[in-house]
């Protein structure tokens, strides 16, 4: 089975919840009491995000974060590698890590490797914060939470 760190599961979500939270700057607390992540996680994982030029930090009262860029213009591609580093099924595919494997000499399957990293990511780039949130407006509505998603 393939899955996501829990890092990068959990950054999916904080990130769909600023999505979901148009124009106004969100708090590591506001968004841990939103999404049941601790709120140090939240924390790490919106300095995270901020360093990686997804998210804006705003200091002072009224401060906060806010998404970068629109919620469409943001991909969970961008989410994953910014918790993860690049996508990769494997490490054998990358340079640091080539000598790892007894058979890297030998293996005829490492440069089919790149082109499934490469098709992995491309599907998780062609999904944006926009859709997810969009996916998840019926669930808050139905939680009493009436926000809409910055397009």
């Amino acid at each position: 089975m393939v899955r996501l760190s829990n890092l990068a599961d959990y950054a999916v979500v904080v990130m769909c919840q600023a999505a979901m939270s148009a124009d106004t700057r969100l708090s590591a607390a506001a968004v841990s009491a939103a999404t049941a992540i601790p709120t140090p996680t939240v924390a790490k994982l919106m300095g995270k995000m901020s360093r990686a030029g997804l998210l804006v930090s705003f200091r002072g009262v009224g401060g906060g974060f806010a998404l970068a860029r629109p919620a469409s213009e943001i991909s969970v591609a961008e989410v994953v590698e910014a918790v993860d580093g690049p996508i990769a099924l494997t490490h054998c595919t990358e340079p640091a890590n080539s000598a790892c494997c007894s058979r890297d000499a030998i293996c005829s399957l490492k440069p089919q490797w790149n082109v499934i990293n490469r098709t992995v990511r491309e599907a998780l780039a062609g999904v944006s914060l926009a859709d997810l949130a969009r996916a998840s407006l019926p669930v808050a509505a139905a939680m009493g939470l009436d926000e809409t998603v910055r397009q």
